[in-house]
């Protein structure tokens, strides 16, 4: 347990001892920062432990960045999976961290991403400063340097698309942020690094980058769950990787050793950070399967959990469209709502893309075996998502987005709280109701008090209970 300290957030001791023990359960917690050489590293990092007096601990980092540091060229911070603290949390913060993976800040800039939450730039970079020891700018700049440096050592895209494809707007500002930061210039990095050469041909190859997680982790079943609720022309899933239309090509995430991989072809790489944020989501890869597993191995899911120790929650690669799954899903079969949302997609989408809020509200869905309420359901949905009333893509606050889809006629507990689980990242909720997690604990002789137990994790209790069956 890291206990604040000091102004870092962390307390010394224990990130000390961590670092020291290579525990690869803080990855991705914090980083570890050697003044006598200006570098931080993850604190798995294989390099000798340095002396007490010369290292400094960060919550983020873009705060060990913003203090003068460098990543390591050793353990690669850029590889580091997400604290899962942030993960988790609805706050302020933790949209915020959201939305600049999606790529706002470089869309929209610092204004734009106060905007998206209805704060003040001034208030929201207090927050920032308060949390994490560096500015919301700092943070996206961050983002985007390791990204880059991923790509100009994994990919053999060309330094210039490297650039746009990391956020920045141009290529001089790329170089100097670079060399002002790291001290090196892209194509030195690339030199040192040994990665792939840089195609001299036109032919789009496509990119492919590691998206690194904790362990243990189950994709199997993860696989699973997906490929019973592949929309049919959107998405395609096998026991090993997983497939999906998306703006200007497609995208594949296999199974590696160790971790997956994201193999990218699309026509326009500027929306690569966003990719890979979704990617991240869907997979639920920024996830403390110990603490999860811990806390629900003292209930009567140990036998469960035992089973299946790396056991995931299926996120959203679009918020708005797990909203429509929830409710064309409602009181009907997996396999009935599939063709559903099949040809929902055919009729309403366009080039294998689900449809938008905005494709969706207008649309005409008579004729598709969608009763004339829940297509009212769907069109008032979509209408307030187009608006922006509804926010199912990190700007809103959870307990909020729940109260105003709970406004929406046929809309009910059992939709909020599956949209909760899989849009909003709530560990906590729980599918009340549902016919198949009653089932599973009459067969487990679990009485209903016991759902209480298993706060706060109890969407991942609900996904255990659902792969009993």
């Amino acid at each position: 347990m890291l206990l604040k300290a000091d102004i870092t957030g962390l307390d010394f001791d224990a990130c000390y001892r961590a670092a020291s023990a290579r525990d690869v359960r803080f990855d991705g917690r914090f980083y570890t920062a050697v003044s006598t050489t200006r570098i931080y590293c993850r604190p798995i990092c294989p390099a000798r432990t340095p002396a007490r007096r010369n290292v400094r601990f960060y919550r983020h980092a873009a705060a060990a960045e913003a203090a003068g540091f460098r990543p390591c060229k050793r353990c690669r911070p850029e590889l580091s999976p997400g604290d899962p603290g942030w993960n988790v949390r609805g706050d302020l913060v933790g949209r915020a961290l959201r939305l600049i993976d999606e790529g706002v800040v470089d869309d929209f800039g610092i204004s734009g991403l106060a905007a998206r939450l209805h704060i003040t730039e001034r208030h929201l970079h207090r927050l920032f400063t308060t949390e994490l020891g560096a500015g919301p700018l700092a943070v996206a700049r961050t983002k985007r340097l390791l990204l880059a440096k991923q790509l100009l050592t994994e990919t053999a895209l060309p330094v210039t698309d490297v650039a746009f494809a990391a956020g920045f707007g141009s290529v001089r500002q790329f170089n100097a942020t670079m060399k002002e930061t790291y001290g090196f210039a892209p194509s030195e990095l690339r030199a040192t690094a040994g990665g792939p050469r840089p195609e001299t041909t036109e032919t789009k190859v496509p990119l492919s980058l590691r998206l690194h997680h904790r362990r243990p982790y189950d994709p199997v079943s993860l696989l699973g769950f997906l490929a019973m609720r592949a929309i049919p022309g959107v998405e395609q899933v096998d026991d090993a990787s997983y497939t999906r239309t998306v703006p200007g090509g497609s995208i594949t995430v296999t199974v590696a050793d160790g971790h997956l991989r994201l193999t990218a072809s699309v026509s326009d790489t500027r929306h690569l950070a966003r990719i890979v944020a979704r990617c991240r989501r869907l997979f639920d890869l920024d996830a403390d399967p110990e603490a999860v597993g811990e806390a629900l191995s003292e209930t009567a899911l140990h036998p469960l959990v035992t089973a299946r120790p790396g056991l995931r929650v299926p996120g959203a690669w679009d918020g708005f469209e797990v909203a429509v799954r929830a409710v064309v899903g409602q009181q009907i079969s997996v396999a009935g709502a599939r063709t559903l949302l099949g040809r929902i997609a055919g009729r309403a989408g366009s080039d294998g893309l689900f449809p938008t809020a905005e494709q969706l509200a207008a649309a005409d869905l008579t004729g598709l075996g969608l009763t004339g309420r829940r297509m009212t359901t769907l069109r008032v949905l979509g209408e307030r998502v187009a608006s922006g009333e509804i926010d199912l893509d990190g700007a809103q606050e959870p307990g909020e987005a729940v109260a105003a889809l709970l406004e929406i006629p046929g809309i009910g507990p059992w939709t909020t709280s599956y949209i909760a689980m899989r849009a909003l990242r709530d560990p906590d909720a729980w599918p009340g109701g549902d016919l198949g997690l009653r089932k599973a604990m009459a067969c487990l002789n679990i009485p209903e008090e016991h759902i209480e137990r298993w706060r706060p994790w109890r969407a991942y209790a609900a996904m255990h209970l659902w792969s009993s069956s």
